[in-house]
């Protein structure tokens, strides 16, 4: 599909300065705006790049003043962020639907599947399922028995969803991703190995949930492993049994919380950060990449480091760090001096 500069300025209410007609079909970075590409200036360092992109349309804040000429038509708006994420929700809307229940796909006469929904080749669907209505199930997903899954969900291809779990509305889940499978539980015996613990809860994922690609999350040994509303799950994170993770809390990729823990709503977690079993973390914690987390952390706090410090105190302690060949060198030679 292609749009004209008019266009684009209508719909985020921006001002076009040059030609109103220019015409673009895709979004790309400023750098790399090739013909017929829409780009955007929404940091200044990148400025350099609006006198040289060769893309045809470039979006820039109300108070921008081009140094040199610009080639590309220019749209002035409030906020280029946000006009950008709007851009590409309007222009991923316009994409073509997958549509229709795949022939090659096996679904149990005892499962329920909504309107307008689409199911790809390979994809099973148990005994006992609900599916809602416009409902994307991509090839080879596995639906458990008595899974529910929430109107308008995307289910991107090979995600395996175990007997009865619960996605709600609205969640996106990516490739390969795992949401059921049994938490890690084993009891030591007298023979000097261990036994599997039964794994016999569910996983529990509220609405608006994105789930990225390879993530996993363990279903409880009793009662549910809770997502709840908003959450945003990077690639390979895994998530242990009973977990409980608050609302709108996001995680990036390679982190891993152990079984039972809690974590808070509205929190931020960097990527590879780990979290011991059964620890709590409060609401608006912000937890620096690599960090290991293994007591309790209260609301609005920041931790960094392994063991994981308060902010300040790992700042400070790596100021220190870097210093400790000089620091050697001055208590060798004090040391010296006293003798």
């Amino acid at each position: 599909m292609e749009f004209t500069a008019e266009m684009i300025a209508g719909l985020l209410q921006g001002e076009v300065v040059g030609d109103k007609n220019t015409k673009v079909h895709t979004v790309s970075s400023i750098e790399d705006g090739k013909e017929g590409a829409l780009a955007y200036l929404a940091n200044p360092k990148y400025e350099p790049f609006i006198y040289t992109t060769k893309a045809s349309i470039v979006l820039v804040s109300k108070d921008f003043r081009p140094k040199e000429e610009v080639g590309a038509t220019l749209i002035r708006v409030a906020d280029v962020g946000a006009c950008i994420v709007q851009l590409l929700a309007a222009y991923d809307a316009a994409r073509p639907q997958k549509t229709g229940i795949s022939a090659k796909c096996s679904i149990s006469e005892k499962a329920t599947v909504g309107a307008n929904c689409y199911v790809g080749d390979f994809a099973v669907i148990e005994a006992g399922a609900v599916i809602g209505d416009n409902v994307k199930i991509y090839p080879q997903c596995y639906i458990g028995d008595g899974a529910v899954i929430g109107d308008g969900t995307k289910i991107y291809a090979g995600v395996k969803i175990y007997e009865g779990c619960r996605i709600g509305r609205n969640c996106i889940i990516h490739a390969g991703a795992v949401i059921g499978a049994d938490g890690f539980g084993f009891a030591p015996n007298a023979q000097g190995g261990f036994d599997k613990i039964p794994q016999l809860g569910n996983v529990i994922i509220e609405d608006d949930v994105e789930i990225g690609a390879n993530t996993c999350i363990d279903r409880a040994k009793t009662d549910s492993t809770i997502i709840r509303r908003g959450v945003k799950l990077d690639n390979l994170i895994q998530i242990g049994h009973n977990v409980q993770i608050g609302a709108n809390t996001v995680s990036s990729a390679q982190t891993g919380i152990a079984g039972t823990s809690k974590v808070g709503s509205n929190c931020f977690l960097a990527g590879q950060v780990g979290i011991a079993d059964h620890v709590t973390v409060g609401d608006r914690v912000k937890i620096g990449s690599k960090s290991g987390i293994d007591k309790n952390v209260p609301d609005d706090e920041v931790r960094m480091g392994y063991p994981a410090l308060p902010g300040l105190s790992f700042h400070r302690s790596s100021a220190v760090y870097k210093r400790l060949p000089e620091l050697e060198r001055r208590v060798n030679e004090l040391e010296k001096k006293m003798r």
